[in-house]
């Protein structure tokens, strides 16, 4: 189905199901966003503010298993957030980390971040002023936000050690999670573009784009998914 397809002048409801029109362009965005990093410990988890509660989970469970000592939860809202979560994104990461057994005290919240950069910049701030000194972060993230994620933080804090991790679902199961192909493909197409465009305006350091991956960008913007672009 083509993106945003209106029925009768009302929005259809959301495809759920990844067709075989764009499964394989789909399927080298997704693998490429995957940094492939091994998870070790590090001296604080970052999980980055989106719909994506899925975030808040794995930083839990990387909690429970010792990975890191301490939790922050940064991000305010964007338009497809405030619904889901009116008090903030991070806040709302927090209570579902309470609620899968994180302590309250292991979790700091930073509650303004709007963009990838703020998420990044904002949190080297609040762990300052709390005298906390980090030396290595795991960045957990959407899956198709890792390699953004490392370009940003290399860029704006370029001596911490970086491990990029999201919680570790197939693709058609995290369509699932999410109840919206549509959604998750214009988010692939949308980061894609942005680690293509960000570091030529100061944003993220380069990073390497096979032309593979680049040619199932150009196709998938053809197609029409491009609410997530950046002008």
């Amino acid at each position: 189905m083509p993106p945003d397809r209106l029925v009768n002048g009302e929005r259809s409801m959301p495809e759920v199901t990844l067709g075989e029109a764009y499964r394989a362009d789909v399927e080298t965005l997704w693998n490429y966003h995957d940094m492939c990093h091994t998870i070790r410990p590090t001296d604080v988890a970052i999980g980055l503010g989106s719909h994506d509660l899925g975030v808040a989970a794995f930083a839990a469970e990387l909690y429970r298993e010792g990975a890191a000592p301490r939790i922050v939860f940064t991000g305010a809202n964007a338009p497809t957030t405030i619904e889901r979560f009116p008090r903030g994104e991070a806040v709302h990461y927090r209570d579902h980390a309470i609620a899968l057994g994180v302590p309250g005290e292991a979790i700091l919240v930073e509650p303004e971040a709007t963009n990838t950069g703020q998420n990044i910049k904002f949190t080297r701030r609040l762990l300052a002023s709390r005298g906390i000194e980090v030396r290595s972060a795991t960045l957990i993230s959407r899956p198709y936000q890792q390699r953004r994620a490392y370009s940003t933080a290399k860029k704006l804090w370029p001596e911490l050690e970086v491990v990029c991790a999201s919680r570790p679902l197939p693709l058609d199961e995290y369509i699932g999670s999410i109840g919206d192909v549509n959604r998750v493909i214009n988010m692939l197409v949308g980061d894609t573009q942005r680690i293509m465009v960000y570091p030529g305006r100061g944003f993220a350091i380069p990073q390497d784009m096979p032309p593979e991956v680049e040619a199932a960008y150009r196709r998938l913007v053809e197609a029409g998914f491009t609410s997530r672009l950046v002008r």
